[in-house]
């Protein structure tokens, strides 16, 4: 796996930075396109439901790993 690349984002009006790793930015970039969203847009959905105990990094990583899971069939 890579090291976390600081990506820019702007959430609400908002710019903000996250850090991923290539594989999980590519797979969160898939799930926005095939949502027919735009990463940042899915970013804001994931930034408003996180609250405020996890960092957004880790709650797209997560976002990522439910969605795998999901289509395996495990959730």
């Amino acid at each position: 796996m890579s090291r976390p690349v600081k990506r820019s984002l702007t959430l609400a009006g908002h710019r903000t930075s996250v850090s991923l790793e290539e594989e999980f930015w590519q797979a969160f970039r898939e799930i926005a396109v095939e949502r027919g969203l735009s990463p940042a847009r899915l970013a804001t959905e994931i930034d408003r439901d996180r609250g405020l105990e996890m960092g957004l990094a880790t709650a797209i990583r997560l976002f990522v790993l439910r969605d795998y899971r999901h289509r395996l069939g495990l959730e």
